[in-house]
């Protein structure tokens, strides 16, 4: 901006944005994305608000309904959003609610002691972000309705029948101007509704889709005692029953569900006001803290730690353990919009004091159970030390061989991790042809001999003496697991480049069970890919003229290039390829195809249920797991 026109820059400058006209200028400052993510968070708003309802004693049943146009609707047999003539906006208090920001009864704790959703943004949002938009209400023995488009009212409220009931219906359809996809995924929807149900004991969601006659009830009386079996039903647990408590301290509701299992990985969840919180903040410290004290206060009470010996350390009092940990306070403080994590400083001491007390009583009345957690957690201490001396050892053997890479990596030339990547590579063959096929420059290749440990069924020492995990570990930097730490990430990408039949696939599951258990954060931050090799290659003469990824693209290539004067390779492994080839199509960033690996934070709970199904030691559940979904393998070897 020049001076002439600073000079000039006044009040005719700054643009005033008017109703909910922020919202669609910035999506994404209130629903995260205008991805698939920030789709499903427009139904996880308005069912929030019925939640509240319930957390209110004013509701216990919730239906959600996806329509055939992927449009949806909310009801709730709550108390109704009431339609009386707002004082301050001289509208309705349902238009005020649906077109106002910050208008909502949860600024008010009288109204609604505790809530989840958008700071009482929530409907209004959605409401926004939808090319339409009708509310029912039942209240007062009438039924009410109004309409609105992208955030504007376009009907006046009026009464079009009777009720006898109460509750808000609100069906929306959203707007494809404002959003990448408008299609419902509904095992997203089927993970969270069930995770609302069980953080809500005794209330029923209801989930109908009725775009392939899909129905399904969420109810669970035990709650989050519920959760805690669910998790565990595929796995093997030290104890029968699980541990609950629950009480309030301070204006607070805490809640907590844990058992123990013969596995070796912890999978506690946090949840502040039933928004599930993956990065924790002070429920968590608070938890882990209590967990740790309480556990060694009671092995020293009784001697089973003896005197001489060191105390249990945190991660060892957590090996093997499932646990819920639920919060509800008045007013929680979330960092970031997307409320990832509880800020509240004075949920730390609330948690730990609950929890300590409780836990404290529990082991005390429940001695048989007290004394196989603490075995568990020794056992974890003595396969710790065994680690620490194992990586002591690798540390002094590399200064001694004055190397610090494993042999059989080809390293790059560049160290910049926005640039470079490491491909993993099944079995020597295949590394050779991406030994001799890469771009030196930036392209990393270590081969990796045979198929992987399972880490599902290992513990942390026998891991780390394992030399294709340890060269693993070693060119990527990061360290492993306690020690992990990203900021010495030697790779912006990491790259699964495996063959394309049932081997490969189980080598893959191996390698991201390994990274999910150890290094999730390699996969949190975006850093690990699966290559996609082709499957066909169309030939001519002597000559691959076009390469496929899939069979729809197989077929629809020979018809365009002529069946009969062509011929077909299958590739069933890297090796089949030479270098040039392999380069070309799985190596070469204009044409290659990557699958980018994510956790969908909604997602958490089933995507931890899969890979103790597939890598755990029960067979009966992965047997089933493969009974329900081998009508979606392609490509199966024969």
């Amino acid at each position: 901006m020049s001076k002439e026109n600073i000079r000039d820059y006044g009040a005719k400058d700054i643009k005033v944005l008017t109703g909910l006209e922020p919202v669609r200028l910035r999506p994404g400052m209130y629903i995260g994305s205008t991805s698939s993510k920030g789709l499903h968070h427009l139904v996880y708003e308005v069912v929030d608000n019925s939640i509240d309802e319930a957390l209110a004693g004013a509701c216990d049943t919730i239906i959600v309904k996806i329509y055939k146009d992927n449009s949806v609707s909310v009801e709730d047999n709550g108390s109704g959003i009431p339609v009386e003539i707002h004082p301050q906006t001289k509208k309705s208090t349902l238009e005020t609610v649906l077109t106002i920001l910050h208008a909502g009864g949860k600024f008010n704790n009288n109204a609604y002691k505790v809530s989840g959703g958008l700071h009482g943004v929530g409907v209004s949002v959605v409401n926004a972000l939808s090319c339409w938009l009708i509310a029912n209400v039942k209240r007062d023995g009438k039924l009410y309705e109004q309409r609105f488009e992208r955030g504007v009212a376009t009907t006046e409220l009026k009464v079009i029948g009777t009720s006898k009931e109460t509750g808000t219906i609100i069906t929306f359809k959203p707007d494809s101007e404002i959003f990448d996809t408008t299609i419902f995924d509904k095992e997203i929807l089927r993970n969270r509704f069930r995770e609302m149900a069980f953080l809500n004991k005794g209330v029923k969601i209801l989930f109908f889709d009725q775009r392939d006659d899909f129905k399904e009830e969420f109810h669970y009386e035990g709650g989050i005692k519920s959760f805690v079996e669910y998790m565990n039903k595929n796995k093997t647990v030290l104890h029968d029953n699980v541990i609950y408590f629950q009480g309030e301290k301070q204006d607070s509701l805490v809640e907590i569900a844990m058992q123990y299992t013969d596995g070796y990985s912890e999978n506690i969840l946090t949840f502040a006001n039933n928004i599930h919180t993956p990065e924790g903040g002070s429920h968590l410290v608070g938890f882990k803290t209590a967990i740790t004290r309480a556990i060694n206060d009671y092995a020293r009470k009784y001697n089973l730690i003896k005197e001489k010996e060191q105390n249990l350390q945190g991660d060892d009092t957590r090996e093997g353990l499932t646990a819920i940990v639920s919060i509800k306070l008045p007013n929680p403080q979330f960092e970031g919009q997307t409320k990832a994590k509880l800020g509240n400083s004075e949920s730390r001491g609330v948690v730990e004091t609950f929890l300590y007390d409780n836990l404290m009583t529990f082991l005390e009345e429940n001695p048989k159970v007290g004394k196989i957690i603490i075995e568990k957690a020794k056992n974890s201490q003595r396969a710790r030390e065994a680690a620490r001396k194992a990586r002591d050892l690798t540390r002094k053997k590399s200064i001694l061989d004055n190397t610090t890479l494993p042999g059989k990596l080809a390293d790059c030339q560049e160290s910049d991790i926005s640039v470079n990547e490491i491909y993993l590579v099944e079995g020597d063959s295949a590394g050779g042809s991406a030994k001799l096929g890469r771009d030196s420059k930036f392209q990393a290749i270590l081969p990796l001999k045979g198929k992987i440990m399972n880490v599902e069924k290992a513990r942390i020492d026998k891991i780390l003496g394992y030399e294709e995990i340890k060269a693993m570990i070693t060119a990527f930097g990061t360290g492993i697991g306690k020690d992990f730490n990203i900021d010495n990430l030697r790779y912006g990408k990491i790259v699964i480049m495996t063959d394309a039949d049932v081997d490969g696939a189980h080598i893959r599951t191996l390698i991201l069970t390994f990274f999910y258990r150890y290094m999730k954060e390699l996969i949190e931050q975006g850093h690990v890919y699966i290559a996609q090799p082709p499957l066909y290659g169309i030939v001519k003469g002597t000559k691959v003229v076009r390469y496929c990824f899939t069979d729809e693209e197989l077929q629809k290539n020979l018809d365009e290039l002529g069946r009969d004067s062509h011929r077909i390779q299958r590739y069933k492994g890297l090796g089949e390829m030479n270098a040039e080839q392999l380069w070309e199509t799985t190596m070469n960033p204009e044409h290659r195809l990557f699958l980018k690996v994510s956790i969908d934070e909604d997602s958490i709970v089933s995507v931890d249920e899969t890979f103790t199904t597939l890598m755990g030691d029960k067979v009966e559940p992965r047997r089933e797991f493969i009974e329900q979904n081998a009508k979606y393998v392609k490509n199966l070897d024969a």
